[in-house]
Formats: structure tokens, C-alpha cells, sequence
């Protein structure tokens, strides 16, 4: 029939048989092999499903291809001189490009690895940065080695393969110059480390959180909620300003007091002020923490604070200068002092 005999379409169709039932069994067992990494990592869970599907295929297409070979060389089978050609060759392909799938759905369980060993259940901004570019670089070396193996299997001549790239390489080079230097910026952040996912840094007038760090671009999500991508290579090319690397948080307000005020009054509420910088739990660096009267203009008394505080976030700040302000205002109120306010001096200069 069609050039077969009967048994040879009997194997081959209880090959394609084989094949299916091998992606459902895989699909089936694997997940439940690490179990206990699945309950735990979501992740996990999500890359082994999706990956047990194409690890079946590859095992049934190498099956495919071994029994194929030995069909096609057989004396008692019998098929087309064609598909006893190419039929082997198509089983490899399926089952290289198979097993690229797999490895390629595989690389999220990084993630779900490191989530495993993590002790605090939560990935800091380093453990992070360091998922993106293991993910990545894993990612590259199956794309390149893959398509190696399937060309070799599509019997294409690797060493004329080779010698063209080598005539080639310097017209490559200079066309991809940019993504070139896109992966040397991401070694170069890797290794020397100015930033990691989680911090707040600004580049090139890009302000944001960083939250992924790949081979070819760094993205930042900004206070809008934007994401921008910058090329990895600015980053070797460009300032980086790291507010995540701060050891502490300057506040430097200038608290502005009406002119008339009571000098003693005003002793008392500026001593009041630095009585409450240097008992803040936040505040750090005390001797260098103070407020002190600095100027007298023709309409207001100065008084300047410097202040450092130990806080771990915007947010913590922002409560921590809260709690601060109210706290001067009711200094403020303590030492009958009234603030400094133009409407205020205008109209008495008027009167």
C-alpha cells in the first residue's frame, strides 16, 4: 500500500501511538516526582507542566528516530526510498527542537530553585538579579547550541558553516555592535554590582525601581508606573545614581519664624527642635544632627535643621518628616512662636 508492507505501517503507526502516550505519561509523572517543589513553588509547578509535555515529545521522537534508522536499513521492511531518507531526519529534528522547548520552559525553575533553599521565603533585590542573568544566559546557550545540533541533523556541512561565519564575523560584529555591547553592560553590572533588582536608581534621566536585569536591556519602573528600558550599554557609558546604596536619609529643612518673635522665645524653640532630632528614634549621626538659627532676613528669623535618619524606604521618610513637622508645630505652640507669613508681615507693614 503506498509502496509499505503491512507490517512496517504497523510499526510505524504504533510508533506515532507510542509517541503520544509518551508525552501524556511524562506530563503525568514528572510534576508528581518533585511534588514536595511544587506545593511550595508555584513557579515550579507551572515550569514542569509545561515542560513534561515537550520532554515526552522529545523522548517519543528519539524512539521515532532509532526505530526509523533501523526500518529504513531493515531487509524485511519495506517503505518509499524517500521516507526511508528523510523520516529519520524529520524524527531528529522533532526531537531536537522538542527537547529545546523543554530545556527553554525548564530555565523559570531557577526561580522556583532558589525560592526552595531561600530561608525567609522572599527574594531580596541580589537573588533576584542574579535569576534574571542565570535565566538569560541559560536561555542564550540552548538557543545556540540547539540550533547547532539541528543543523547538523538536517545534514547541512557544519565545517562550511563555520568557515562562512568566520569570513562573515567582521561584517556580524560591526551590524551588531549595539547588542555586543548590550551584553558586555550586563556582565559589566553583574560583576561590578552599581545596582540590583529592587533599588531606586536614576539613569540617563530615567528615575525608577529596577526590576529585571537581562542580557540586552535593564528595566525601571517609574513613579508614574512606566516602564523604561535602557540598553546595557549606557549603563558602561552613563552615571549611575543609587538611592538603594544610601546609608542614611539628609533632611535639611529651613523652618522660617516671624521677625517680631521673642529672641528668648525663640532660644527655647530652637533648642526645643534639636531636643527633638536627637531623641528621633530614626536619627543618626547625632553630633552632626542640629538646628541652630543661621540668619535673620529683613521679614523672618531662620532656623536650619540637619538631620540624618536611618530609614529603610521613601515611604519611611515621608513618616518619619510627618511625625517630625507636627512635632515642631507643636514646639512652636509651646513657645507662643508664629511662624513666618507674608500675608501676615504685609499687612502689618501696612498698618
Amino acid at each position: 500500500m503506498l509502496g509499505f508492507n503491512v507490517g512496517t505501517l504497523v510499526v510505524l503507526l504504533g510508533l506515532v501511538i507510542l509517541v503520544f502516550k509518551l508525552r501524556y505519561l511524562a506530563m503525568m509523572t514528572i510534576p508528581k516526582l518533585f511534588n514536595s517543589l511544587c506545593e511550595k513553588s508555584p513557579v515550579a509547578k507551572l515550569a514542569l507542566q509545561g515542560s513534561s509535555k515537550a520532554l515526552g515529545t522529545a523522548i517519543g521522537a528519539a524512539i521515532m528516530w532509532q526505530c526509523s534508522t533501523a526500518l529504513s536499513t531493515s531487509d524485511t521492511a519495506m517503505m518509499p526510498s524517500y521516507i526511508g531518507f528523510w523520516l529519520p531526519s524529520i524524527a531528529q529534528v522533532v526531537m531536537l527542537i522538542a527537547m529545546i522547548t523543554w530545556a527553554l520552559r525548564l530555565t523559570i525553575i531557577v526561580q522556583a530553585v532558589v525560592e526552595y533553599w531561600d530561608d525567609d521565603d522572599e527574594l531580596d533585590g541580589a537573588e533576584r538579579t542574579l535569576i534574571g542573568a542565570v535565566e538569560s544566559v541559560i536561555r542564550f546557550c540552548i538557543v545556540v547550541f540547539g540550533s547547532i545540533f539541528i543543523a547538523d541533523a538536517l545534514n547541512f556541512d557544519l565545517t562550511t558553516m563555520v568557515a562562512g561565519l568566520g569570513i562573515t564575523g567582521l561584517a556580524l560584529a560591526l551590524a551588531a555592535k549595539d547588542s555586543i555591547a548590550n551584553v558586555f553592560g550586563a556582565v559589566t553590572v553583574l560583576l561590578d554590582r552599581p545596582f540590583r533588582v529592587g533599588d531606586w536608581v536614576l539613569i540617563s534621566g530615567a528615575e525608577g525601581e529596577v526590576i529585571n536585569i537581562s542580557l540586552r536591556t535593564t528595566l525601571i519602573r517609574t513613579s508614574q508606573d512606566t516602564i523604561v528600558s535602557i540598553p546595557n550599554s549606557n549603563l558602561t557609558s552613563k552615571p549611575i545614581e543609587n538611592f538603594g546604596k544610601r546609608r542614611w536619609r539628609r533632611y535639611r529643612p529651613v523652618i522660617s519664624l516671624d521677625l517680631d518673635s521673642d529672641p528668648d522665645a525663640v532660644q527655647k524653640f530652637a533648642e526645643g527642635v534639636e531636643e527633638l532630632i536627637r531623641n528621633d528614634e530614626n536619627t543618626m549621626k547625632e553630633d552632626a544632627s542640629w538646628a541652630k538659627v543661621t540668619s535673620i532676613a529683613k521679614d523672618s528669623i531662620e532656623i536650619s535643621c540637619n538631620i540624618y535618619w536611618d530609614v529603610d524606604g521613601g515611604a519611611d521618610e515621608k513618616e518619619a518628616r510627618q511625625m517630625f513637622l507636627l512635632n515642631v508645630a507643636r514646639v512652636a505652640k509651646e513657645n507662643e512662636i508664629m511662624f513666618y507669613e507674608p500675608r501676615v508681615r504685609n499687612q502689618r507693614t501696612l498698618n
